[in-house]
């Protein structure tokens, strides 16, 4: 039963990690992300933009299709972005995962999703999207300063 499961999810292929769920596209994926829909954009208007389907969009964004450059470049230039964007606050953990050190088998950590990031919940990029659309300073400043205020006053509410 293992050894299914084993066939079944790649990971007795020696390339599965270079080619598959690979950290790294992952993290652009995630990028990409949190870039459309802090603009709003949903995934079917990105893959309008770039010709391609809704679901494409969300293999990419999920890291399970790599996104090439000349696509990543497109992308960039639809989120108003420069490519550098897709690789910002990139962990070491990530980059130790990166297809020639995992094929060489210098990648000495066990990469894992953390589906759990309050950074990559849809709501926490909804909240930055609405606070950010408050252009009044004074009144944003007054909401981060109520929001801390009721964090710290209900410390078991998680």
């Amino acid at each position: 039963m293992a050894a299914a499961k084993q066939a079944l999810n790649g990971s007795d292929d020696p390339n599965y990690r270079v080619t598959n769920n690979n950290a790294i596209d992952v993290h652009v994926g995630r990028r990409v992300r949190l870039r459309r829909t802090l603009l709003g954009m949903s995934q079917e208007q990105l893959g309008e933009a770039l010709n391609i389907t809704f679901q494409q969009v969300q293999k990419y964004e999920r890291g399970s299709n790599r996104i090439s450059a000349s696509r990543l470049w497109d992308i960039a230039q639809i989120l108003d972005v420069p490519v550098s964007f897709f690789f910002d606050d990139m962990t070491d953990d990530t980059a130790a995962n990166s297809p020639r050190k995992v094929r060489s088998g210098s990648s000495t950590t066990d990469y894992e999703e953390k589906p759990n990031d309050p950074m990559a919940r849809r709501e926490t990029l909804e909240l930055v999207r609405a606070y950010y659309n408050i252009t009044n300073v004074g009144v944003r400043k007054r909401i981060t300063e109520m929001v801390k205020s009721v964090s710290q006053a209900l410390p078991g509410d998680a």
